[in-house]
């Protein structure tokens, strides 16, 4: 996509991160201790913690990705809302009191109350390392994605920004500012995504969204004559070359010496060839998109209707609608969405993006992305099962949505604290289902970024609420990074420097210990984001909580709930949830495409693991705790 600087914009951001950058260094002069580092001293309100989880949870991965995802791909995006709301009430009735029993500062602490065992130390500190990073990922990808329109800088830029704020953000006062900055953001989160609704649903659907700044593209499409097979003659244009990819045809045409990409087909027994949206690039790295110099700014952005039908009649636009009335048009209209195709034409790499014409009903349906009723292989079902298997199991094992838990005073709070966390990311991703439809049909989405789907939705309806929708989002990337970190610097400097390598540390080197960790984390984070680039945050969280669920999930409860578990059975069940995860993930057709590989010749076609890690992490600790002599699990009431 081509993007101008909105100094609006860059006003709102710099100045939103100043604001955060203040609280951290106000915070950092009561953080002296470890507990307070940590954990914020275990001083936090569970109103404000309820607010900060809800903050922490909802990451790129819920406003950047998931919108993007329904976007692109209708309700299959959507359920990534219900599978990460629905992961909460096994945090709530599971989870929430009796590891705030048990804990100190981290996850391990939790894991290892009862053992002292230097095995699960190990394990679950290398896990809580490998969960934050698969999260990072995302976070630091989705930042890229946003600095871009913002600063109009490249997206590594935008990764390496993002690193140096968090890293300033953790280093200074640990989990208080990140504490405050995850509440702030959060509730900024849901006013804001509540007003881009308001707008959404307002301004109704149209057959041709103009919005302020933008004008509508309308696609071209032209009479074909084709002979065995080849497209020989285009009114108007000159046939240049032709490509044949996976059963379908791409004709390249020239006009004024400008070369466009097109789509064959068949309308009414008449060959027609369709405009498409292309990015050249050639050997010699020159890019072009749709034929003409970056410069020159026809790249246009996409999504609409191509049929409404309100009440049973055709119109051209409905005007305002109730959300049911906004939902239920969809789905008896047509939506224009487009699909990328790759391929090379000569010595020019070319990325396609080809007009999809969808069924709304297909659009609010699930199918689109996961292959689940007519048509689909056994390999796409145990995808879709994987996945929900994930989102469900995932939420109550993520590292650093657990050391939350310790930030209150009490059990009590702990519980109080979820219930609010339920409430309010329940109503975000309510939100989610029409800022995704909104941004589907509105002419505004960015074909090589679906993680922009939301912010180009409110730029739409005005610069000032894309103003501050993005320097929320740049908050929400900051607040969950942050988080992360923390995990990940506890994970390092209290599990394993001081309770794996018994190295003695004062309070003060505690601190420090946990700085330097920071640091090294973020450093490894900005390398990973800026390799990542491209892909849709939500698909890549997926894979966090697929080895947060086999990993962590397993010991977790076999802990609170069978007095034979052992410390072997823990760490060995980490183990082989950590291991049968990242193999599965690493050898996956989508990691095959990263690879410069054909997909289709992956070693398997699954690309969520959980169906498979989390039951052989569960026998597992099952198995090795039989086998070996338990240790008595006391757990104080």
């Amino acid at each position: 996509m081509i993007y101008e600087i909105s100094y609006q914009a860059l006003i709102f951001f710099v100045l939103f991160v100043a604001f955060v950058l203040w609280l951290s260094f106000y915070f950092a002069r009561k953080t002296k201790s470890a507990s307070s580092y940590y954990a914020a001293g275990g001083q936090i309100h569970w109103a404000v913690n309820g607010v900060a989880f809800a903050g922490d949870y909802l990451s790129a991965a819920s406003f950047l990705g998931i919108c993007g995802m329904i976007a692109t791909v209708g309700y299959d995006g959507f359920l990534y809302s219900i599978g990460f709301l629905a992961g909460w009430i096994v945090a709530l009735f599971l989870i929430a009191e009796p590891l705030k029993r048990l804990g100190k500062y981290t996850f391990t602490d939790a894991l290892n109350a009862n053992f002292k065992s230097r095995a699960i130390t190990l394990t679950a500190a290398i896990s809580t390392l490998i969960v934050s990073m698969f999260y990072l990922i995302p976070q630091m990808v989705g930042a890229g994605d946003l600095v871009t329109p913002l600063l109009g800088l490249p997206h590594w830029v935008g990764v390496v920004l993002v690193g140096i704020v968090v890293i300033v953000i953790v280093a200074s006062a640990g989990m208080t500012s990140t504490t405050y900055v995850q509440f702030i953001k959060g509730g900024l989160l849901i006013v804001l995504s509540t007003v881009l609704t308001v707008y959404i649903l307002k301004n109704g659907l149209s057959l041709k969204p103009n919005h302020e700044g933008q004008n509508y593209h309308e696609f071209v499409t032209i009479p074909a004559q084709v002979s065995n097979g080849k497209v020989t003659q285009a009114e108007g244009w000159q046939v240049v070359s032709q490509q044949e990819v996976k059963e379908k045809t791409y004709v390249k045409l020239s006009q004024n010496n400008v070369g466009r990409w097109f789509s064959l087909s068949d309308k009414d027994g008449q060959a027609v060839l369709t405009e498409a949206l292309s990015i050249e690039e050639g050997a010699n790295g020159t890019k072009l998109y749709n034929g003409e110099p970056a410069v020159n700014g026809k790249f246009y952005q996409v999504g609409h209707m191509n049929k409404i039908m309100l009440d049973g009649k055709e119109v051209e636009s409905t005007g305002a609608l109730s959300p049911t009335k906004y939902l239920s048009t969809v789905e008896k209209s047509e939506i224009t969405r487009f699909s990328k195709v790759s391929f090379k034409d000569g010595d020019t790499n070319v990325d396609l993006f080809v007009q999809n014409v969808t069924p709304g009903k297909n659009f609010m349906l699930p199918g689109l992305k996961y292959k689940i009723g007519k048509g689909a292989s056994v390999w796409s079902k145990m995808d879709f099962i994987s996945l929900m298997l994930a989102l469900f199991l995932g939420t109550a094992s993520l590292p650093h949505i657990l050391i939350r838990y310790y930030t209150v005073k009490s059990q009590r709070d702990a519980r109080k604290s979820t219930i609010l966390a339920i409430a309010a990311i329940g109503a975000f991703y309510v939100l989610t289902l029409f800022m995704g439809v909104g941004a589907a049909v509105n002419g505004v989405m960015d074909v090589e970024s679906s993680n922009m789907a939301a912010p180009l939705l409110a730029k739409a309806f005005g610069v000032m609420l894309f103003s501050v929708i993005s320097a929320v989002a740049f908050a929400t990337i900051l607040g969950t990074v942050s988080g992360l970190i923390i995990a990940s610097s506890g994970a390092i400097a209290h599990d394993l420097i001081e309770n794996y390598f018994k190295i003695n540390l004062d309070e003060a080197k505690k601190v420090r210990a946990g700085k330097i960790a920071a640091f090294a984390v973020g450093a490894l984070a900005i390398a990973l984001g800026i390799a990542f680039k491209g892909m849709n945050v939500s698909f890549l969280v997926g894979w966090a909580f697929s080895v947060a669920a086999s990993a962590n999930l397993p010991a977790i409860l076999f802990l609170l709930f069978w007095k034979k578990t052992t410390a072997k059975g823990i760490s060995a069940s980490i183990i082989v949830g950590v291991a049968t995860s990242l193999l599965i993930i690493l050898t996956s057709p989508t990691m095959w495409g990263r690879y410069g590989l054909d997909p289709a010749t992956a070693l398997h076609q699954l690309d969520n693991p959980a169906i498979i890690s989390f039951p052989l992490a569960v026998i597992t600790v099952w198995l090795v705790s039989l086998a070996a002599k338990p240790k008595t699990i006391v757990i104080s009431a």
